[in-house]
């Protein structure tokens, strides 16, 4: 007897206004928060009941979900920016979900070609990300499909990543 076929991983870019969409986000980035990698705490009843609103609410921001069969198994949320020097857009890859039970697989591989295709679209002059050092999959992930660390002139080093919070 042969065993039906698992359904296709579905990629696809998140509507916002789309429940199932809507609740896979706030499901997957409440998971990403969960984990160490996403900081070990839950999402906030504020951000759970807000967020997918306040991101439909920004035309500069889009997501790209992946589902396995009806599963969300998948998520990323992207800013666009702007480039000064390039006089273009860029678009930012602010959070980066895969399930623990799909990782390995390629699906932040297959999402993120799916965002490059948007940047593209907005005609973004490049993405830009942030990862913590200690989190090898994802910098493997990252360089295999092309990003890097930059500089600008080698004598002043490599650009870092800092934050202020502001309450």
């Amino acid at each position: 007897m042969t065993q039906p076929a698992a359904p296709a991983l579905h990629i696809c870019r998140a509507d916002y206004h789309q429940s199932s969409h809507a609740e896979a986000l706030v499901h997957l980035l409440d998971a990403y928060a969960r984990d160490p990698a996403g900081g070990g705490q839950p999402l906030s009843d504020f951000a759970k009941t807000h967020l997918v609103q306040a991101l439909a609410a920004r035309p500069q921001a889009f997501s790209v979900l992946a589902f396995d069969g009806a599963q969300p198994v998948g998520l990323v949320n992207c800013i666009e920016g702007f480039s000064t020097f390039a006089c273009r857009p860029l678009v930012n890859v602010h959070d980066v979900v895969v399930l623990a039970s799909h990782r390995g697989q390629r699906v932040g591989e297959k999402m993120l070609a799916e965002v490059e295709a948007v940047a593209r679209e907005r005609d973004a002059c490049k993405l830009t990300l942030e990862v913590l050092q200690g989190n090898a999959p994802a910098i493997r992930l990252y360089e295999r499909i092309g990003f890097a660390g930059y500089q600008l002139d080698p004598a002043l080093g490599r650009a870092q990543f800092l934050q202020k919070w502001l309450g």
